[in-house]
């Protein structure tokens, strides 16, 4: 499966911005999907994942409550929807997918054998 991610831009602090991966050569069916973010100087951080066939989980507190994942089968897609954002939410924002479906750790960016070419965004203050 290969897939790409879109929607992201510059947007000012407390806004929300949707982002999206969609897939392509295969359908997400039977696979999982994390979102995880980069910023300059710092580690790739685990965002939210959704298991096969559809548990969800979230990375670090902060970001809690502010980024949902949801996954559109007829649309092939998997949106990241981020709300009440902040300037320290600025990274390249990256999906990756994975067909493994026991022993997966959905926040161990190494579970994952498909990624996204990453979109920025940049949060104004």
């Amino acid at each position: 499966v290969q897939l790409q991610a879109f929607g992201g831009g510059l947007v000012q602090a407390g806004g929300s911005l949707t982002l999206s991966c969609v897939a392509s050569g295969s359908t997400f069916r039977g696979y999982s999907v994390g979102w995880f973010r980069q910023a300059p100087g710092k580690e790739r951080e685990f965002v939210v994942g959704i298991r096969w066939p559809g548990s969800t989980a979230t990375g670090a507190d902060s970001l809690k409550g502010r980024f949902t994942i949801s996954r559109d089968m007829a649309k092939n897609t998997v949106y990241l929807q981020m709300n009440s954002l902040k300037p320290e939410d600025t990274a390249v924002y990256y999906c990756a997918a994975s067909s493994r479906v026991i022993y997966l750790m959905l926040g161990v960016p190494s579970s994952y054998a498909h990624w996204g070419q990453g979109t920025l965004v940049t949060v104004s203050s």
